[in-house]
């Protein structure tokens, strides 16, 4: 079950912290449509719930700290720079 229609209603600190644990890596370069499936899979594997992403962030921000700041100013940038818009009508 997708979760897209609710992305749209997500602050970008949300998405930041849901791209945050997702597989993606900077390095990448993933293109704002992997980005939003990318987050849209990691909310669909917590069950939708928020706070269980959010859990995973914290998780990650302990075991790795020194690698914490970097990685989520790159998750607020790409959030900033994917569009979560809802799509026009058709």
């Amino acid at each position: 079950m997708s979760t897209t229609l609710s992305l749209t209603s997500m602050s970008a600190t949300e998405l930041a912290q849901i791209l945050f644990v997702t597989p993606l890596q900077a390095s990448d370069h993933p293109s704002p449509e992997q980005v939003r499936s990318a987050i849209d899979e990691c909310l669909c594997a917590c069950g939708g719930d928020r706070t269980a992403c959010a859990a995973f962030v914290a998780q990650e921000a302990g075991d790795h700290p020194e690698t914490y700041a970097a990685r989520m100013r790159w998750a607020l940038s790409t959030v900033s720079d994917a569009s979560f818009a809802p799509a026009p009508a058709a």
